[in-house]
């Protein structure tokens, strides 16, 4: 799975908090190439749709709550390995867990507010920047 797309967001406690730039910066120094970026307010219907995975567990209303509650970014990312490489510097979902330097080790301050969420595979991967980002705004592959 060499250079793939994957979809990368900063999540509303990060632009609340003043971390984005913070976050692109890692993003860019790590060598991953930012392709496409746009900032907007989640609905909750387009929340509820994005995570419609989640739907049947005990955190969603909440997760819903979270992701409407102010702008977030959403990003394509591409590179070598880009989904791998993105979820290496996000590091572990929960932040006390996460090694030290990555985003959520840094930004995030519980499982529910960890900084940014990342695709996990190229499937989602797919499925999430199709989501977010029509063909016209992403570069020709």
């Amino acid at each position: 799975m060499s250079s793939i797309r994957t979809l990368a967001i900063i999540k509303p406690d990060s632009v609340r908090s003043k971390n984005a730039g913070k976050i692109l910066s890692m993003i860019e120094e790590s060598g991953l190439k930012v392709e496409a970026m746009r900032m907007f307010c989640l609905t909750r219907e387009l929340a509820g749709e994005f995570y419609a995975v989640h739907r049947e567990k005990p955190f969603y209303e909440e997760l819903l709550d979270f992701m409407t509650s102010g702008p977030c970014i959403a990003l394509t990312l591409a590179g070598e390995n880009a989904i791998t490489r993105w979820r290496e510097l996000m590091g572990a979902t929960n932040p006390e867990a996460a090694a030290p330097g990555t985003i959520r080790k840094l930004y995030g301050t519980s499982v529910q507010f960890n900084a940014c969420h990342g695709s996990d595979a190229p499937e989602t991967a797919r499925e999430e920047v199709a989501f977010f980002f029509s063909g016209a705004e992403l570069p020709k592959s």
